[in-house]
């Protein structure tokens, strides 16, 4: 039996409808289908425009503005810069050039020792003592505004990082500043202002221990000897032989001294300042600074070189309060010592404070902030980081840790100690 034939007599297919029926449903089904692909648009630019309203209320109009070009933002940085360099600002101080010339405090001080004595009687909460021992300020600072070598700020902030460490662990307070408090006293001058300041503002402080910002203590655990101090009012590194028989103008430093809280010290700084007035004052001190002090170049006066020639000038009544320290190194010459730290490491240990192991690191002669140096930044930069690695891995050892060298940043853990959580302190007490 064959099969049985579909009739085509229609010409269509029984699964389709006649021909005109079939183009009705396509177009109906197009134009639906394009209603749909309308109304999708729609909601969508509906959705994106309430997303963008949403992010303008929460991050804020600006993030939508252009951001200007780079060079703008560097022109907009440096004119920032240069405004705080400038120092444009109104001068309201009251001037302290006397009428005839010479520079004062102000009002001389007098019975000092006597009202600071009834001072701390009558405030027994302030102690003049820390843990036995005649309390100290460690005072330190910098110039209010940055440097021109951005790498400067780095290690100053490294050399107070430094300075914070030896403090905590010794029980010292210490104050930065970065204001110059009197015009007239400005550049290294402006220390002798700060001290007497702190003086008269702290009676409770025994000591006022001034360090400048480019000097790094390198023997973390060494303690000053205070009691040997007994009887002196003022501390600073020197050699008798180079101030009173050659008048060097290096016989001693001004970069790390100490000077006691009392009337004496008031009487020197009120001495001491006039040679630094800016100006002439300063201009015509210098020339005397230069003709007797042996070796120094013709400059305005420093306050090193006018300390020097006071105790020359001076010497029957200034002399016998002066403690004149070289055996240890409350002030040490970078070079020569830098060098030299890992000789240190391999032959002795921390807490000498001499040649063994330099207390202080001073780096004299370099001028990392800028201006012209007697060094070359590439070398003082290198120098700077040797030091701050080498007093640093003193802390970090404490602690289990170490720089991975002196020249690195980096650091690297020796030891773990973490069952002994409250041994560190027992260790710095021991150390020290």
């Amino acid at each position: 039996m064959g099969l049985k034939r579909i009739s085509s007599a229609s010409g269509t297919l029984p699964t389709t409808t006649a021909r005109g029926g079939g183009r009705a449903a396509t177009t109906a089904r197009r134009r639906y289908q394009d209603v749909q692909k309308c109304s999708n648009l729609k909601l969508t630019i509906l959705c994106g425009v309430i997303t963008v309203l949403v992010f303008r209320g929460t991050i804020g109009i600006s993030y939508f503005s252009p951001l200007p070009e780079n060079g703008i933002l560097k022109e907009e940085a440096d004119r920032i810069v240069a405004e705080i360099r400038s120092g444009d600002y109104d001068n309201d101080y009251e001037s302290r050039i006397t009428s005839n010339g010479s520079y004062t405090f102000g009002p001389k001080i007098i019975n000092w020792d006597i009202s600071r004595k009834k001072w701390l009687q009558k405030n027994p909460r302030f102690l003049n003592q820390a843990n036995g021992r005649p309390r100290i300020l460690l005072l330190t600072g910098s110039q209010s505004g940055p440097c021109n070598n951005p790498i400067g700020d780095h290690y100053l902030l490294k050399a107070i990082k430094n300075k914070v460490d030896y403090c905590r662990m010794h029980d010292i307070e210490i104050v930065y500043n970065m204001a110059n408090l009197e015009d007239e006293l400005s550049g290294h001058w402006t220390k002798l202002t700060l001290i007497r300041k702190i003086m008269l503002s702290h009676p409770e402080v025994e000591w006022i221990w001034w360090m400048d910002s480019d000097t790094f203590f390198t023997d973390m655990f060494f303690k000053l000897p205070i009691s040997k101090y007994e009887g002196y009012n003022m501390v600073v590194h020197g050699y008798h032989n180079l101030l009173f028989d050659e008048h060097s103008w290096t016989a001693l430093s001004t970069g790390s001294f100490l000077l006691r809280n009392c009337q004496w010290s008031l009487d020197l700084l009120d001495s001491w300042a006039p040679m630094g007035a800016k100006g002439r004052g300063r201009e015509e001190a210098g020339k005397i600074l230069t003709q007797n002090l042996k070796g120094r170049p013709e400059f305005e006066a420093d306050d090193q070189s006018a300390l020097i020639y006071l105790l020359i000038s001076r010497k029957d009544e200034l002399v016998d309060k002066v403690f004149l320290e070289n055996s240890y190194y409350l002030h040490g010459f970078w070079v020569g010592l830098v060098d030299r730290y890992e000789e240190f490491m391999e032959k002795y240990k921390s807490g000498s404070g001499d040649e063994r192991w330099p207390f202080v690191t001073h780096f004299v002669g370099c001028k990392s902030c800028g201006g012209y140096g007697d060094y070359k930044l590439k070398r003082c930069v290198k120098s700077m980081e040797r030091a701050f690695n080498f007093a640093d891995n003193q802390v970090l050892k404490l602690y289990g840790f170490s720089h991975r060298g002196l020249l690195s940043p980096n650091i690297k853990m020796i030891r773990n100690e973490t069952s002994r959580l409250l041994g560190v302190r027992d260790h710095v007490e021991m150390e020290t």
